[in-house]
């Protein structure tokens, strides 16, 4: 009986440890309007109260970082979360981003023996309703209980942050050259045929030839990538960091277009699977930030700018 009774304690504390909210939560949230697909990457740090919930909220999107306070509610039998009052940057806003939408975000908890996960929508509020579009997220948790005291000490340590991030000096030391020649990989080359293609960026350039630099794009979460150029494999299996994937590469003249291919090996710790790309054309710079996961291939179209001569 005494064996039967520690037995059903261990059960319950178990099941109440896999059922909290509390913790590390990580993972995405998208908008989709007019067809174009927006994609914010999150993560949430959750220390619930007696009658409430309050924590840190950081998102990533595009080449703007938030950090913010959060607090809201959490009724443990239908396992619902509302978090109150997100300022959340508007997907269409412009470089800038000084456009905020302030929202709710409502979550349903979701356990399993894999996994718990937190799924739902950020709603704007009435004010905003016209203007921002629910924005649907999907976030795991990290159930590692050794993070139980890095949890409480980032919420008793946090200060409230909006920055932009952009490669410094430091940054553009290379971490690997790579000569832009076809590599050969059946079984990637496989892969990236059998994958949708998606054009995320087209732009227009001058020179006869380009330095690119590839970065992960501001968090460093474990992205590993391969690239195609021209629809050949220039690079495979490289993990990207704050130190760049350095690239001369030289356009093909017989081509319209040239088109630089990122291929996700894998999705990191947040997905989708997210670099910066830095494009110098003689003295300009062009930074473009580009996402792909394990359905799409992220294309960047390369146009030469015509001239009175040609």
């Amino acid at each position: 009986m005494r064996k039967l009774f520690l037995l059903s304690l261990l059960v319950i504390s178990l099941t109440a440890r896999s059922q909290t909210v509390f913790g590390y939560w990580y993972g995405y949230a998208n908008v989709k309007s007019n067809g174009s697909a927006n994609n914010y990457l999150v993560e949430m740090i959750l220390q619930p109260g007696k009658d409430y919930v309050k924590g840190i909220l950081n998102y990533y999107f595009k080449n703007t970082y938030r950090s913010l306070s959060v607090k809201g509610s959490y009724n443990a039998s239908t396992r619902q979360l509302i978090m109150y009052d997100i300022p959340v940057v508007y997907y269409g806003s412009d470089s800038r981003f000084e456009v905020d939408c302030i929202m709710d975000m409502r979550g349903l908890l979701r356990v399993a023996p894999a996994k718990s996960s937190l799924t739902g929508f950020f709603t704007a509020k009435p004010d905003y309703k016209y203007t921002c579009t629910d924005i649907s997220f999907n976030l795991t948790l990290d159930a590692d209980i050794s993070k139980t005291d890095s949890v409480l000490k980032a919420i008793s340590e946090f200060k409230e942050v909006n920055q932009v991030w952009k490669p410094a000096d430091e940054d553009t030391l290379v971490a690997a050259n790579v000569i832009p020649r076809k590599v050969v990989n059946y079984v990637i080359e496989k892969q990236f045929t059998e994958r949708e293609n998606e054009i995320t960026n087209e732009i227009e350039v001058e020179s006869d030839s380009l330095r690119v630099d590839v970065f992960d794009n501001g968090e460093i979460d474990g992205d590993i990538i391969s690239l195609f150029y021209n629809k050949k494999l220039i690079l495979f299996n490289q993990k990207l960091t704050h130190k760049s994937i350095h690239i001369d590469l030289v356009l093909d003249s017989t081509l319209e277009v040239n088109e630089v291919s990122m291929f996700a090996e894998n999705l990191g710790l947040i997905a989708p699977n997210t670099a910066l790309l830095r494009i110098r054309d003689g003295k300009k710079v062009i930074d473009l930030r580009v996402s792909s996961n394990l359905q799409k291939n992220a294309i960047i179209r390369i146009r030469k700018k015509k001239t009175g001569n040609d």
